[in-house]
């Protein structure tokens, strides 16, 4: 395929929602007026191109066709909603520290594949927008004036992230306004702002939290674009998970309505690594390590005593890749447990009995349980199912603490055999630790995706590693669903292999979850070509 034409690459077509009984009407107006949204392809061809109804009758979503099943999922771009602006030269083909690199700019028509596994008769199937510096940027660098906020929870990184941010800006395109959002998106309207230069976020990234603090809630679109506008602010950098992500993409959609030139660019936070869209998210490979403290510190308690037992619990409210990874590499697990797999305590195949048996065997044991794990099997009267924290999560009890619990019970009722059970839990001390070299890195590759994203004019956007290499993507693939173990997968198969536990699955259980799993891909390849039907 050709050169894909450099934003805009489409033009927006707006529709008021209409009431059911002229849904119908709606839809035949609709399709009608696809005639006039052309993206020209580079041989010549023209391809139709639409932005699907989104859930307040906008139309949301930037699809450009190419030969051969091609399908790219565009970001928006400011020249979208304010056509005719000018464009500069970008300041790094002067940056003596870019004067080695071979190319010094990404080609308009890189974008990344998002599935690389393919048969030679697939379709090329869904790509993203390649991340990068382009050659002509919408921004000059004293117009610039920018903030950084972080949202919710803490994560290993996030002052590596905002470090990067700034010294990228500054030291790439010579930009000196930058704000730090104290508090989260509440800091927009409570006047809570630090100035951040190079000299003041030098060494932060040697500390774990965010030295602009976080919260979770507080999110008033209104009040943080009033913000926004009243401070001049036309670079908006949005550090959080799949809340605040979401919040981001409802910031963005006002300031396009207001016709802002304000480039909104988020980078994705999660420790638990369950953002569907990108290979891995900043935190995560810090959070594995730092387990591996506790694991071995459980493994120390309980091979120093008779019949010892030691539980560890880890963070993963809907995801368990922290507590499967951590197993994997530790090696000293015998039990594993997470949300994506249930188990059951007694009876034949068992919890108990696995558990009886491996003393029986090795004297000593260790489980790790993801915090989201076993939570249909705790008494309704020990869990919140209705409860949310601020940011719309499910509160959930201690899984850990009522494992013990059951497990103590359940030796106290065979009294011949002796047990002592040690129960660790690290979630507050592996959110707090700094960054990992590798976490580090990865963080300064996110923080200057974003900024080359938002010099070039993208907004709307998250930044992410999609097989290998960055892109910018959708807010709405980010926020869309969660990623989760499959538990028919190779991956968990090895962490079987290793802890030699049982699966703890019936026959219908794998049934359901491989059926989920073909529904799911089923759905992904539906989604990649038939962005036409809108109902």
């Amino acid at each position: 395929m050709g050169s894909l034409p450099n934003p805009p690459v489409s033009q927006t077509i707006r529709t008021e929602p209409n009431s059911a009984s002229t849904s119908s009407n709606h839809l035949l107006n609709l399709r009608s007026s696809l005639s006039a949204v052309k993206i020209p392809a580079s041989n010549g061809e023209v391809r139709t191109g639409l932005r699907k109804m989104g859930s307040e009758g906008k139309l949301d979503k930037k699809i450009v066709y190419g030969e051969a099943g091609y399908v790219l999922e565009d970001v928006p771009h400011l020249t979208d909603y304010i056509p005719d602006l000018p464009t500069y030269s970008n300041p790094l083909q002067d940056n003596p520290a870019y004067s080695v690199v071979k190319q010094y700019f990404v080609n308009t028509d890189d974008t990344v594949a998002q599935k690389i596994v393919v048969h030679k008769s697939s379709p090329r199937g869904m790509h993203f927008r390649r991340s990068g510096p382009r050659q002509k940027v919408y921004f000059e660098s004293d117009e610039v004036h920018a903030c950084i906020v972080t949202c919710g929870g803490l994560c290993p990184g996030l002052n590596t992230v905002i470090r990067e941010i700034v010294c990228g800006l500054s030291d790439m395109y010579g930009v000196t306004k930058i704000l730090g959002i104290e508090g989260g998106y509440k800091g927009f309207y409570a006047r809570n702002t630090i100035t951040l230069t190079p000299k003041t976020v030098n060494n932060i990234h040697k500390r774990g939290g965010t030295i602009l603090g976080t919260s979770r809630g507080g999110h008033d679109t209104s009040k943080i674009v009033d913000c926004i506008q009243d401070r001049g602010i036309n670079q908006v950098y949005i550090i959080g998970g799949d809340g605040t992500q979401k919040g981001a993409s409802v910031i963005f959609e006002e300031i396009r309505r207001r016709g802002l030139k304000v480039a909104v660019a988020g980078i994705p936070k999660t420790i638990d690594n369950d953002i569907a869209a990108i290979d891995k998210s900043f935190g995560f490979d810090s959070a594995v390590e730092e387990a591996q403290r506790a694991i071995n510190a459980a493994h120390v308690e309980a091979e120093s005593v008779e019949n010892g037992i030691g539980i560890v619990k880890l963070m993963g409210r809907y995801s368990g890749f922290i507590a499967m990874y951590a197993t994997l590499a530790s090696r000293d697990v015998d039990c594993c447990l997470i949300p994506e797999s249930p188990f059951y305590l007694e009876g034949k195949g068992g919890l108990f009995e696995f558990v009886e048996k491996r003393l029986k065997e090795n004297g000593h044991m260790v489980i790790v349980v993801a915090e989201g794990a076993g939570q249909e099997l705790i008494a309704e009267s020990m869990r919140s199912m209705d409860h949310k924290d601020p940011s719309g999560n499910k509160l959930l009890l201690d899984v850990g603490l009522w494992l013990s619990e059951k497990i103590k019970g359940h030796f106290a009722k065979l009294q011949k055999m002796p047990m002592n059970l040690k129960y660790i839990d690290p979630t507050y001390m592996i959110r707090a630790v700094p960054s990992n070299a590798s976490d580090n890195v990865y963080c300064t590759l996110l923080a200057h995706s974003a900024v080359h994203g938002a010099m070039a004019g993208y907004t709307g956007f998250t930044v992410g590693p999609v097989n290998g290499r960055h892109a910018y993507i959708p807010f709405y693939r980010i926020t869309e669903k969660q990623r989760k173990v499959v538990i028919t997968d190779r991956m968990w198969a090895r962490l079987l292999s290793s802890t030699n536990q049982p699966s703890f699955l019936s026959h219908k259980d794998v049934e359901d979850a491989r059926e989920e799993e073909e529904a799911a891909t089923a759905t992904q390849g539906d989604h990649q070509v038939s962005y036409d039907i809108l109902l």
